[in-house]
């Protein structure tokens, strides 16, 4: 065919492009692709026609950048092809397929019945076969989807903007098409440490390694990990693995950690809690703060420091983690480091009476570490002071109280930070009227676990019964807040007091002096108090002294004090004692007034006017 002849085809077919895409539109009503329901707008596309014989003719257009072909002979047969959810002229919408396709595998120039609208148009009528969804609605290349390098790719360029979960899921992907290999478990190790999820990264660096033992990045990512954890003898095979050298900043980071460590491993020998502490706290934050060792190496020092609440809250914190592989090697104070996270544990359950628990956790390290003579000897001590707190418990219900002392003493022997067992006992004198050891042993109780409200009631009753007042109304009304409907407290509170004021009227006209902040405040707590706050150098003050005296046995519902405030700076400085003589007087524990330097005759009618007859 000749040029001329191909160039009046071509405007030929133009011309009559557009009559063929109206035409097309055209459906009768009873059509079943015809939706009367609004329905959304598509990109229109023409219609196309096909024929069983070939070709004599044919021009091409261009739409919408897109080559379109059509053919016509004499005995073709035209199909109508629109996009699915276009509007028709006459305002219906066109849905497209409407049940499963007859046939899903096509010749070159076949189509599906009913299915309109999906890929692009192809020359002779034919569609591609793949093309259901486009790339912008997966978020991924559809030509990526299989394969593991692509996907790598595009995770490593969302891991760089931040978006970490992303990335991870990619890497999933990855290593799901490609489980094999080791630069895709590394780099999902990556995407961990950027969720902070170090133990699963451990995991994904060490199966990296695995895969491939020469993989130098896998070793540097995991030397950072373990670093992280506190393991640093591990942490420096894999820095330093395959001839390789760590960062400076990392190098830095290594040493001072293994210092700080070592440091704390020479104050745990010493008993030195405070340094150990202090030594603890400074490998975490040197690069180390990801470690259940050190975490649970604070909770100890915190125990035998009697910081109970701070002691539970690191071993609650060493306890979330999970140990990985390497992790189980690693060793800190001579046992492998998951054993002394239990080993700690233990202590702590001990200490708060949890006898049960305790056993559990020895055991449990024992079972991880049996090599550890430390953890094997607090096994067998556990043991022994649950035989004797089991056989004093059955003496204490026989009303055998002596011989209950004598096995909770035995007991203390093998555990001396056993606040239970102190409180067991303090109970035993309670019962046989050795008030003064049960004090003793109540406030050892305390000392250990500061918030044993069982113990703090004994003590409070021991005072009682050795007619320590003002001490009995301080420990009662602690009782009274944490116990405010124990009918038992409140009566012993308001007899303790009554007695309090009672031994100020029975004493001999002199003032009492008082030189503990808490004695202090339990004194002034309950009823009218002057309280006068000088030196004992002071003339002045030694003249007001006297002065008291002859106050105290006139006015006998009146508690007299004296604070040297040189003597008891806690209490100058609460009550913001500048000057003295000063003078204050409260009513049940509130300040009413306060004077410096009064005379005698004004002291004493403000004594009258705020406590005998009030104005």
């Amino acid at each position: 065919m000749s040029g001329s002849k191909k160039k009046s085809d071509s405007e030929k077919g133009s011309s009559s492009l557009a009559d063929q895409m109206k035409n097309s539109m055209r459906f009768e009503e009873d059509d079943p692709r015809v939706l009367r329901l609004g329905s959304p707008v598509s990109t229109l596309r023409s219609r196309m026609s096909s024929s069983n014989t070939r070709s004599t003719s044919g021009s091409s257009a261009s739409v919408s950048g897109r080559n379109v072909s059509s053919s016509t002979s004499s005995g073709s047969r035209k199909i109508k092809i629109v996009p699915a959810g276009n509007i028709c002229p006459s305002g219906n919408v066109i849905t497209g397929m409407r049940c499963k396709p007859e046939r899903t595998v096509l010749n070159d120039n076949e189509m599906i019945p009913g299915m309109y609208g999906y890929g692009s148009i192809m020359p002779g009528g034919a569609m591609p076969k793949t093309h259901r969804a486009s790339p912008e609605s997966s978020g991924v290349a559809s030509s990526s989807k299989n394969n593991p390098e692509e996907l790598n790719t595009q995770a490593n360029e969302i891991y760089k903007k931040g978006n970490f979960a992303e990335a991870l899921s990619l890497y999933d992907k990855a290593i799901a098409i490609s489980p094999g290999d080791g630069r895709f478990h590394c780099n999902r190790a990556a995407a961990l440490m950027g969720l902070k999820q170090i133990i699963e990264a451990v995991k994904e660096c060490e199966e990296s390694i695995r895969l491939s033992p020469t993989y130098v990045r896998a070793h540097q990512r995991l030397g950072s990990l373990l670093l992280c954890l506190g393991q640093v003898e591990n942490a420096r095979e894999h820095l330093f693995s395959l001839g390789q050298k760590p960062d400076q900043a990392t190098l830095q980071k290594l040493q001072a950690v293994a210092e700080h460590i070592s440091k704390c491993t020479d104050a745990r020998r010493l008993e030195d809690w405070t340094t150990m502490l202090k030594e603890a706290e400074a490998a975490t934050t040197s690069g180390a703060d990801a470690s259940p060792q050190l975490f649970a190496c604070q909770a100890e020092a915190h125990l035998k420091l009697h910081q109970l609440k701070d002691a539970e809250l690191w071993i609650y914190k060493a306890r979330m983690y999970e140990p990985s592989a390497t992790a189980c090697q690693s060793k800190i104070f001579g046992m492998l480091s998951e054993a002394y996270v239990y080993f700690v544990q233990a202590q702590i359950d001990s200490t708060l009476g949890k006898f049960d628990d305790a056993c559990t956790a020895i055991e449990r390290a024992a079972r991880i570490d049996l090599q550890s003579a430390e953890v094997t000897g607090k096994l067998k001590n556990m043991r022994l002071v649950g035989k004797a707190r089991t056989l004093g418990n059955e003496h204490f219900n026989s009303k055998k109280y002596a011989q209950a002392c004598t096995a909770y003493g035995e007991g203390l022997l093998l555990d001396s930070s056993n606040s239970v067992l102190y409180y067991n006992r303090a109970n035993c004198w309670f019962k046989l009227g050795e008030w003064e050891n049960s004090l003793a042993d109540s406030n050892h109780a305390l000392l250990i676990r500061p918030h044993y409200t069982k113990a703090l009631f004994r003590k409070a009753a021991s005072n009682i019964k050795l007619e320590k007042w003002a001490d009995a109304v301080r420990d009662y009304e602690i009782l009274r807040q944490e116990l405010p409907n124990n009918e038992e407290v409140a009566e012993n509170l308001s007899h303790a007091r009554v007695e309090l004021k009672k031994s100020h009227r029975e004493g001999d006209g002199k003032v009492e002096l008082v030189s503990d902040l808490e004695k202090f405040r339990a004194a002034i707590a309950s009823g009218a108090s002057v309280v006068h706050f000088n030196e004992l150098s002071n003339p002045e003050c030694m003249w007001m002294s006297s002065f008291m005296d002859t106050l105290s046995a006139k006015y006998r519902s009146v508690i007299f004090l004296k604070v040297d405030v040189k003597q008891s700076p806690a209490i100058a400085t609460a009550e913001k004692i500048t000057v003295v003589p000063t003078f204050k007087l409260y009513k049940n524990g509130s300040r009413m007034v306060d004077t410096v330097t009064p005379t005698p005759g004004f002291l004493e009618l403000l004594i009258k006017n705020t406590f005998i007859n009030p104005i």
